[in-house]
């Protein structure tokens, strides 16, 4: 695995580091609190951070609790596509929808942009790029051009879903990508013959060409 060294033209793009996402959280990622001392840290050597946050109206239709004898974790077919139905998560104006308090002087400081996402009911939003009918743009692609970058490096949660969708959209709109492993978790989610999502993720990656790299600092 390749060290990271930051560039001028490198974006530092901080996905979903938010109290749901955390243990105690509604849709806790083991560990996820683990990650926030390092994303201060990694936020400090950065010319772009951007912050990525899940904002969900409380009828979102990948709610569990939005569908008759939903389950949470069982699939369901949307217009768009399967989705995953989730238990309900980072509602607006919620205390779990708020970043980790332990980045509020940090990386959340550093922030030029903070894009909040999920917010349509009727469709929902893993990327910071797209939404998941995968054509409906966020507008961070137009930002992060107009910014003059060319690499997009990702750290947040969770590894297997907001990362890796972030992390190939970034591909698709022809950005460098990079992801760093040691500053994320996976939800593990667990598939056919042993198969977890977090496996699924990194074929993606290798497919797709995003580097996983560690910190050099």
């Amino acid at each position: 695995m390749q060290r990271l060294d930051a560039r001028p033209s490198d974006a530092l793009i901080i996905v979903d580091p938010q109290v749901d996402f955390c243990p105690g959280g509604a849709l806790a990622v083991a560990g996820g609190d683990e990650i926030m001392p390092g994303l201060n840290t990694v936020a400090e050597h950065f010319p772009l951070v951007v912050l990525t946050q899940d904002w969900h109206p409380a009828d979102h239709r990948s709610f569990a609790s939005n569908h008759r004898d939903g389950v949470p974790f069982d699939t369901v077919e949307m217009p768009y596509g399967p989705q995953i139905l989730w238990p309900d998560h980072c509602v607006q104006g919620t205390a779990g929808a708020q970043f980790h308090p332990a980045i509020a002087d940090g990386a959340l400081a550093r922030a030029r942009l903070v894009l909040r996402k999920g917010c349509n009911r009727d469709i929902d939003s893993y990327s910071a790029f797209f939404e998941n009918d995968r054509t409906t743009a966020t507008g961070l692609g137009g930002f992060l051009r107009e910014m003059g970058v060319r690499r997009c490096v990702l750290a947040g949660l969770a590894y297997d879903f907001c990362i890796a969708y972030s992390a190939i959209d970034a591909v698709r709109q022809g950005f460098e990508v990079a992801v760093v492993p040691e500053l994320t978790r996976a939800i593990a989610l667990p598939l056919a013959d042993g198969v977890t999502t977090a496996d699924l993720a990194e074929r993606d990656f290798r497919e797709a060409g995003v580097r996983l790299m560690r910190l050099s600092w």
